[in-house]
């Protein structure tokens, strides 16, 4: 096993799902591709960028902008292991489909924080 992949098995935080993680590696066996690296660094990109769609959206007050920005983010973050982030999404769809206003207030705080824990974790692992 290489070292990028002894990183990949081994996330500096709790945000990153270490079984999901182990398994992206496992598509790229020998870490020659570089394959963990290149899907984490398009996830970030579009964590920034579906992040900045969901506030803006919010302010705008387009529910349904925002329910496809969290529904997209929520699918992308799964797949990288980013379990607690997708869970929230998926109750911001909800609050939404529910017409559950009120609730997304905090909801979107929860989420704002999942975020930044998820980018911090990501760039680490990149880094590694």
């Amino acid at each position: 096993m290489n070292t990028d992949q002894q990183a990949v098995l081994h996330p500096a935080s709790e945000a990153l799902d270490a079984l999901t993680l182990s398994r992206l590696a496992q598509l790229d066996p020998t870490g020659q591709s570089r394959l963990v690296q290149r899907v984490l660094t398009t996830y970030l990109q579009s964590l920034a960028r579906l992040r900045q769609q969901i506030t803006d959206s919010l302010d705008q007050a387009d529910l349904s902008a925002v329910r496809l920005g969290a529904h997209t983010l929520k699918s992308s973050s799964a797949s990288i292991g980013a379990l607690q982030l997708s869970s929230l999404c998926a109750l911001v769809e909800q609050a939404i489909r529910e017409g559950q206003r009120e609730r997304l207030a905090d909801l979107m705080s929860q989420l704002h924080g999942e975020v930044d824990r998820v980018d911090e974790a990501v760039r680490q692992l990149i880094a590694n």
